[in-house]
Protein backbone atom coordinates (compact mmCIF):
# COMPACT_ATOMS: atom_id res chain seq x y z
CA UNK A 1 0.00 0.00 0.00
CA UNK A 2 1.21 3.02 -0.81
CA UNK A 3 2.36 5.52 1.92
CA UNK A 4 0.31 8.91 2.28
CA UNK A 5 2.28 12.14 3.69
CA UNK A 6 1.68 13.62 6.09
CA UNK A 7 -1.63 15.82 6.91
CA UNK A 8 -0.57 19.94 6.20
CA UNK A 9 -2.08 23.08 7.87
CA UNK A 10 -4.57 23.51 4.56
CA UNK A 11 -5.88 19.94 5.35
CA UNK A 12 -6.14 20.31 8.57
CA UNK A 13 -8.00 23.42 7.99
CA UNK A 14 -10.37 21.47 5.73
CA UNK A 15 -11.44 19.22 8.23
CA UNK A 16 -12.12 21.98 10.49
CA UNK A 17 -14.25 23.10 8.25
CA UNK A 18 -16.03 19.70 7.55
CA UNK A 19 -16.65 18.67 11.02
CA UNK A 20 -18.19 22.47 11.72
CA UNK A 21 -20.71 21.15 8.48
CA UNK A 22 -21.40 17.58 10.72
CA UNK A 23 -19.73 15.69 7.99
CA UNK A 24 -18.80 12.22 9.51
CA UNK A 25 -15.34 10.66 9.09
CA UNK A 26 -15.99 8.99 6.53
CA UNK A 27 -17.18 11.27 4.59
CA UNK A 28 -14.02 13.53 5.56
CA UNK A 29 -11.83 10.73 4.46
CA UNK A 30 -13.20 10.32 0.69
CA UNK A 31 -13.02 14.05 0.39
CA UNK A 32 -8.99 13.91 1.09
CA UNK A 33 -8.48 10.66 -0.82
CA UNK A 34 -7.39 9.23 2.99
CA UNK A 35 -8.39 6.68 5.17
CA UNK A 36 -11.39 7.43 8.08
CA UNK A 37 -9.47 5.90 10.75
CA UNK A 38 -6.38 8.46 9.60
CA UNK A 39 -8.96 11.06 9.94
CA UNK A 40 -9.76 9.84 13.56
CA UNK A 41 -6.40 9.50 14.53
CA UNK A 42 -5.69 12.68 13.55
CA UNK A 43 -8.94 14.52 15.72
CA UNK A 44 -8.18 12.10 18.74
CA UNK A 45 -4.54 12.90 18.57
CA UNK A 46 -4.35 16.61 18.17
CA UNK A 47 -7.14 18.23 19.59
CA UNK A 48 -7.54 20.97 22.24
CA UNK A 49 -6.44 18.91 25.54
CA UNK A 50 -8.81 21.32 27.73
CA UNK A 51 -11.88 22.14 25.53
CA UNK A 52 -12.14 18.64 23.04
CA UNK A 53 -12.23 21.28 20.26
CA UNK A 54 -9.96 20.11 17.12
CA UNK A 55 -8.45 23.85 16.42
CA UNK A 56 -6.16 23.87 13.20
CA UNK A 57 -3.28 25.86 14.21
CA UNK A 58 -3.49 23.86 17.61
CA UNK A 59 -3.11 20.49 15.80
CA UNK A 60 -0.59 21.99 13.57
CA UNK A 61 1.77 22.25 16.58
CA UNK A 62 0.93 19.27 18.18
CA UNK A 63 2.01 17.15 15.37
CA UNK A 64 5.29 19.52 14.94
CA UNK A 65 6.42 18.95 17.97
CA UNK A 66 5.90 15.04 17.65
CA UNK A 67 7.22 14.42 14.88
CA UNK A 68 10.27 16.56 16.02
CA UNK A 69 10.53 14.35 19.11
CA UNK A 70 10.47 11.29 17.60
CA UNK A 71 13.12 12.68 15.16
CA UNK A 72 14.96 12.74 18.12
CA UNK A 73 14.33 9.14 19.56
CA UNK A 74 14.26 7.75 16.29
CA UNK A 75 18.37 6.87 15.53
CA UNK A 76 18.46 5.00 19.39
CA UNK A 77 14.88 3.71 19.24
CA UNK A 78 16.58 0.16 18.10
CA UNK A 79 17.57 -1.53 21.42
CA UNK A 80 20.27 -3.22 20.20
CA UNK A 81 21.58 0.33 18.37
CA UNK A 82 21.17 1.89 21.82
CA UNK A 83 23.00 -0.93 23.86
CA UNK A 84 25.63 -0.88 21.46
CA UNK A 85 26.22 2.97 21.58
CA UNK A 86 26.71 3.44 25.22
CA UNK A 87 28.53 0.48 25.99
CA UNK A 88 31.17 1.50 23.32
CA UNK A 89 30.81 5.32 25.00
CA UNK A 90 31.72 3.30 28.16
CA UNK A 91 34.48 1.80 26.52
CA UNK A 92 35.87 5.13 25.51
CA UNK A 93 35.29 5.02 21.74
CA UNK A 94 34.77 8.29 19.98
CA UNK A 95 31.22 8.77 18.10
CA UNK A 96 32.81 8.58 14.79
CA UNK A 97 34.54 5.03 15.52
CA UNK A 98 31.46 3.82 17.02
CA UNK A 99 29.26 5.17 13.58
CA UNK A 100 32.20 3.93 11.37
CA UNK A 101 32.42 0.26 13.43
CA UNK A 102 28.72 -0.70 13.77
CA UNK A 103 28.19 -1.96 10.31
CA UNK A 104 30.81 -4.07 10.50
CA UNK A 105 29.74 -5.40 14.28
CA UNK A 106 26.38 -5.78 13.23
CA UNK A 107 25.13 -6.03 9.83
CA UNK A 108 22.37 -4.03 8.79
CA UNK A 109 22.31 -1.52 11.91
CA UNK A 110 24.21 2.47 11.44
CA UNK A 111 23.64 5.30 13.19
CA UNK A 112 25.28 8.41 12.66
CA UNK A 113 27.88 10.80 14.25
CA UNK A 114 26.02 13.95 14.79
CA UNK A 115 23.04 11.62 16.05
CA UNK A 116 25.34 10.03 18.77
CA UNK A 117 26.85 13.44 20.13
CA UNK A 118 23.50 14.99 20.00
CA UNK A 119 22.48 12.35 22.24
CA UNK A 120 25.32 12.80 24.89
CA UNK A 121 24.85 16.51 24.84
CA UNK A 122 21.40 16.08 25.53
CA UNK A 123 20.76 15.49 29.47
CA UNK A 124 17.21 15.08 29.57
CA UNK A 125 17.84 11.70 27.75
CA UNK A 126 19.76 10.17 29.93
CA UNK A 127 19.42 12.75 33.50
CA UNK A 128 21.81 10.70 35.63
CA UNK A 129 24.86 10.41 33.53
CA UNK A 130 27.18 12.40 32.69
CA UNK A 131 28.23 11.07 28.91
CA UNK A 132 30.56 13.83 27.83
CA UNK A 133 32.94 12.05 30.35
CA UNK A 134 33.44 9.36 28.12
CA UNK A 135 35.16 11.55 25.21
CA UNK A 136 38.38 12.16 25.09
CA UNK A 137 38.29 16.39 26.31
CA UNK A 138 35.66 15.40 28.34
CA UNK A 139 33.84 18.94 27.95
CA UNK A 140 30.37 19.90 28.74
CA UNK A 141 29.81 21.95 25.69
CA UNK A 142 30.88 20.98 22.36
CA UNK A 143 34.20 23.26 21.11
CA UNK A 144 36.91 23.02 19.12
CA UNK A 145 40.40 21.73 19.97
CA UNK A 146 43.43 24.04 19.86
CA UNK A 147 46.37 22.78 19.42
CA UNK A 148 49.64 23.09 22.22
CA UNK A 149 52.37 24.81 21.08
CA UNK A 150 55.96 23.44 21.56
CA UNK A 151 58.64 25.07 22.49
CA UNK A 152 61.89 25.91 19.79
CA UNK A 153 65.36 25.13 20.48
CA UNK A 154 68.42 24.73 18.93
CA UNK A 155 69.43 20.94 17.69
CA UNK A 156 72.79 20.25 16.44
CA UNK A 157 72.64 18.90 13.07
CA UNK A 158 69.22 19.96 12.87
CA UNK A 159 67.39 18.73 9.09
CA UNK A 160 63.88 21.16 8.80
CA UNK A 161 60.79 19.17 7.97
CA UNK A 162 60.92 21.04 4.40
CA UNK A 163 63.99 18.80 3.53
CA UNK A 164 61.87 15.39 4.38
CA UNK A 165 60.59 13.37 2.02
CA UNK A 166 57.22 13.85 0.35
CA UNK A 167 56.84 10.28 0.11
CA UNK A 168 56.33 10.75 4.01
CA UNK A 169 53.80 13.46 3.66
CA UNK A 170 51.03 10.83 1.60
CA UNK A 171 51.07 8.17 4.03
CA UNK A 172 50.98 5.44 1.36
CA UNK A 173 54.75 3.61 2.37
CA UNK A 174 54.54 2.10 5.68
CA UNK A 175 58.02 2.97 7.74
CA UNK A 176 57.79 6.20 9.06
CA UNK A 177 57.11 7.51 12.32
CA UNK A 178 56.99 10.33 14.61
CA UNK A 179 57.60 10.87 18.30
CA UNK A 180 57.08 13.65 21.03
CA UNK A 181 56.90 12.95 25.30
CA UNK A 182 54.36 13.41 27.31
CA UNK A 183 54.22 15.04 30.86
CA UNK A 184 52.28 14.98 33.96
CA UNK A 185 52.26 17.52 36.06
CA UNK A 186 55.31 20.61 36.94
CA UNK A 187 56.73 18.58 39.53
CA UNK A 188 56.76 14.96 37.62
CA UNK A 189 60.14 14.08 36.78
CA UNK A 190 58.38 10.74 34.84
CA UNK A 191 57.32 11.42 31.11
CA UNK A 192 55.81 9.15 29.02
CA UNK A 193 57.73 8.66 25.19
CA UNK A 194 55.35 8.37 22.59
CA UNK A 195 56.62 7.17 19.19
CA UNK A 196 53.50 6.45 16.50
CA UNK A 197 54.16 4.74 12.67
CA UNK A 198 52.45 7.67 10.54
CA UNK A 199 50.49 4.78 7.83
CA UNK A 200 49.00 2.18 10.21
CA UNK A 201 48.89 4.54 13.61
CA UNK A 202 50.80 1.65 15.18
CA UNK A 203 52.33 3.63 19.22
CA UNK A 204 54.50 2.69 21.34
CA UNK A 205 54.58 4.04 24.83
CA UNK A 206 58.07 4.02 26.89
CA UNK A 207 57.84 5.31 30.53
CA UNK A 208 61.10 7.31 31.29
CA UNK A 209 62.41 8.61 34.68
CA UNK A 210 63.32 11.76 33.45
CA UNK A 211 63.13 13.58 29.72
CA UNK A 212 67.41 13.55 29.33
CA UNK A 213 68.35 13.16 25.58
CA UNK A 214 70.15 9.97 26.83
CA UNK A 215 66.91 8.10 27.87
CA UNK A 216 65.23 9.66 24.70
CA UNK A 217 67.45 8.07 22.62
CA UNK A 218 67.10 4.55 24.25
CA UNK A 219 63.39 4.60 23.86
CA UNK A 220 63.69 5.88 20.54
CA UNK A 221 66.45 3.44 18.91
CA UNK A 222 64.10 0.67 20.43
CA UNK A 223 61.30 2.20 18.80
CA UNK A 224 62.74 2.35 15.59
CA UNK A 225 63.62 -1.25 16.02
CA UNK A 226 60.67 -2.91 16.16
CA UNK A 227 58.87 -0.69 13.97
CA UNK A 228 61.63 -0.64 10.66
CA UNK A 229 61.43 2.73 11.04
CA UNK A 230 63.03 4.35 7.95
CA UNK A 231 62.15 8.32 9.17
CA UNK A 232 61.51 10.36 12.07
CA UNK A 233 59.60 13.57 12.51
CA UNK A 234 59.92 15.58 16.10
CA UNK A 235 59.88 18.57 17.32
CA UNK A 236 62.89 21.13 18.69
CA UNK A 237 62.88 19.57 22.31
CA UNK A 238 66.30 19.39 23.83
CA UNK A 239 65.38 15.51 24.42
CA UNK A 240 66.19 15.52 20.76
CA UNK A 241 69.34 16.60 21.11
CA UNK A 242 71.27 13.39 20.36
CA UNK A 243 68.79 12.62 17.43
CA UNK A 244 71.84 12.02 15.33
CA UNK A 245 71.78 8.49 17.44
CA UNK A 246 68.27 7.59 16.74
CA UNK A 247 69.32 4.39 13.95
CA UNK A 248 66.80 6.80 11.57
CA UNK A 249 67.20 9.91 9.40
CA UNK A 250 65.26 12.71 11.76
CA UNK A 251 63.16 15.93 10.78
CA UNK A 252 62.59 18.88 13.22
CA UNK A 253 59.41 20.21 12.39
CA UNK A 254 59.17 24.72 12.54
CA UNK A 255 59.02 25.75 16.21
CA UNK A 256 55.55 26.49 17.03
CA UNK A 257 54.05 24.28 14.18
CA UNK A 258 53.31 21.36 16.38
CA UNK A 259 50.51 20.36 13.79
CA UNK A 260 52.97 19.11 11.37
CA UNK A 261 53.80 16.22 13.48
CA UNK A 262 49.93 15.80 14.13
CA UNK A 263 49.69 12.26 13.92
CA UNK A 264 52.05 12.04 17.48
CA UNK A 265 50.05 15.16 18.81
CA UNK A 266 46.58 13.25 17.85
CA UNK A 267 47.83 10.04 19.65
CA UNK A 268 48.86 12.18 22.74
CA UNK A 269 45.70 13.71 22.52
CA UNK A 270 43.87 9.95 22.69
CA UNK A 271 46.66 9.16 25.86
CA UNK A 272 45.27 11.65 27.77
CA UNK A 273 41.84 9.65 27.72
CA UNK A 274 44.16 7.46 30.01
CA UNK A 275 46.00 10.15 31.54
CA UNK A 276 44.53 13.32 31.83
CA UNK A 277 46.46 16.70 31.48
CA UNK A 278 47.23 18.06 35.21
CA UNK A 279 47.36 14.38 36.44
CA UNK A 280 50.80 13.09 37.99
CA UNK A 281 52.51 10.17 36.59
CA UNK A 282 54.51 10.08 39.67
CA UNK A 283 52.89 6.36 40.48
CA UNK A 284 51.96 5.41 36.92
CA UNK A 285 53.80 1.34 36.36
CA UNK A 286 55.47 -0.18 33.28
CA UNK A 287 52.28 -2.85 33.40
CA UNK A 288 49.36 0.37 33.29
CA UNK A 289 51.10 1.82 30.67
CA UNK A 290 51.39 -1.62 28.46
CA UNK A 291 47.70 -2.16 28.94
CA UNK A 292 46.91 1.77 27.26
CA UNK A 293 49.75 0.76 24.79
CA UNK A 294 46.81 -2.35 24.12
CA UNK A 295 43.85 -0.77 24.51
CA UNK A 296 45.34 2.16 21.84
CA UNK A 297 46.32 -0.54 19.40
CA UNK A 298 43.24 -2.01 19.22
CA UNK A 299 40.93 0.58 19.25
CA UNK A 300 39.40 0.65 15.37
CA UNK A 301 40.00 4.26 13.79
CA UNK A 302 38.04 5.74 10.65
CA UNK A 303 41.26 6.82 9.12
CA UNK A 304 42.13 3.32 8.87
CA UNK A 305 38.53 2.41 7.34
CA UNK A 306 37.83 1.27 10.88
CA UNK A 307 40.85 -1.42 11.36
CA UNK A 308 42.26 -1.54 14.45
CA UNK A 309 46.21 0.45 14.51
CA UNK A 310 46.96 -3.42 15.31
CA UNK A 311 45.35 -5.26 12.44
CA UNK A 312 46.69 -2.07 9.89
CA UNK A 313 50.16 -3.02 11.15
CA UNK A 314 50.01 -6.79 10.68
CA UNK A 315 48.36 -6.13 7.34
CA UNK A 316 51.72 -4.21 6.69
CA UNK A 317 54.52 -7.32 7.66
CA UNK A 318 52.40 -9.43 5.86
CA UNK A 319 52.53 -7.73 2.59
CA UNK A 320 55.41 -5.42 3.18
CA UNK A 321 56.17 -3.03 0.18
CA UNK A 322 59.33 -1.23 -0.14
Amino acid sequence: MEKKPKLTLEERERIFGWLHEAKSLREIGVLLSRTHTSISREVKRNRNQNSGEYVPCIAQKKADKRARVQREKAPLKDPEVFVYVRRKLRMGWSPETISGRLPIDIPGKKICVESIYQYIYTPQKHPHEQLFQHLVLHRKKRMKKHGRKVQSTRIPGRIGIEERPEVVVFREVFGHGETDLMEGIRSDKKVVSVTVERKTRYTKLTLLPNKTARLKTQAVRQDVSDLSLKTMTTDNGTENTNHQDWSAPTYFTTPYHSWEKGTVENTIGRLRKYIPKKTSIAHLTLDELRYIEWEMNNTPRKCLQFRTPLEALTTELENPIF
